[in-house]
């Protein structure tokens, strides 16, 4: 989608009512290698999950076929006794950029506690505002934070109606006692996200650094390659606010593990003044990764 046609999708929120169209293209896949038996139960489940995620409508935004977010979900199924599945959960999700062929990854983040209960047959019934099941309640989140992190990088704060819905079902998740939303019980939980990204200067650092990165930076390299790895540079010092007020944030690590492959390819051919800069800005940031940071200092070999 080009930005102006997620813009006008961002402005039909805003207004109501609105025809409804589904939202996302999702890939659904089940890995089951680790399961000895019950692995037909995971096939059906993934033609479930996949038909819900890529059926539901989440929203009142208007999107067409083709201006879907494009997003994955590729499930590790460890063990299935009585019933309860428990793996790990990776996602990810995309963008275009304007005037380009070019896509970039906004989410890629692995969910290391899903737990839930299935049945074979079973169906998945979409609710706003009750808890149905923990199963859903993870599609519902991942759903919720696929269109959080798009609209927002589209315009500022536009995925606010998204955050405050992924806040509603941390809630009713804790309430219900489920696994993986409890506050302060994981710096990485789905709660944790949610915070990571709603709560005071360093939600508010990361959630502007998802706009200025990508529709002040990215969307203007077809026009000035230059000006728009200048507006790259410059928001990273985002990373900086949040580092020195929560060093553990999720949000720092969700950041590097959609964007740094890319920084090494957007600073390959900058000025080596500005390219030491970004290095000396993310070295204490990320001191685990010096050999891709390294790659951003050195540039690309002339």
């Amino acid at each position: 989608m080009k930005p102006l046609a997620r813009l006008a999708a961002i402005a039909a929120v805003m207004c109501a009512p609105a025809a409804l169209a589904q939202e996302l293209n999702c890939t659904v896949e089940f890995n089951t290698d680790q399961l000895s038996t019950n692995k037909n139960v995971f096939v059906t489940l993934q033609e479930a999950v996949t038909e819900y995620m890529n059926t539901t409508v989440f929203t009142p935004a208007q999107f067409a076929v083709n201006e879907k977010i494009e997003c994955r979900m590729f499930f590790t199924i460890k063990e299935y006794t009585d019933g309860i599945a428990s793996g790990e959960l990776q996602v990810q999700s995309s963008r275009p950029v304007y005037n380009s062929s070019y896509t970039t990854t906004l989410i890629n983040f692995k969910d290391t506690k899903i737990d839930f209960a299935y049945q074979e047959g079973e169906p998945l019934t979409f609710t706003v505002n009750t808890w149905e099941n923990q199963l859903t309640g993870i599609l519902n989140f991942y759903a919720y934070l696929f269109l959080a992190v798009d609209f927002d990088s589209f315009a500022p704060m536009s995925g606010e109606p998204y955050w405050e819905r992924l806040k509603a079902i941390v809630q009713m998740a804790q309430s219900a006692g489920e696994v993986g939303w409890k506050a302060f019980e994981d710096t990485k939980n789905r709660s944790a996200v949610v915070s990571a990204f709603t709560e005071g200067k360093p939600g508010e650092a990361i959630r502007t650094l998802l706009y200025d990165y990508h529709r002040m930076g990215l969307d203007q390299m077809a026009i000035s390659v230059d000006k728009g790895r200048t507006a790259v540079t410059n928001t990273l010092a985002n990373l900086t606010a949040i580092y020195e007020v929560q060093p553990m944030s999720v949000a720092l690590s969700m950041f590097k593990d959609a964007k740094l492959d890319e920084l090494v390819n957007i600073y390959s051919k900058a000025p080596q003044q500005e390219r030491t800069n970004v290095y000396n800005l993310l070295q204490p940031i990320f001191p685990a990764e010096g050999t891709r940071l390294e790659q951003i200092k050195k540039g690309a070999e002339k």
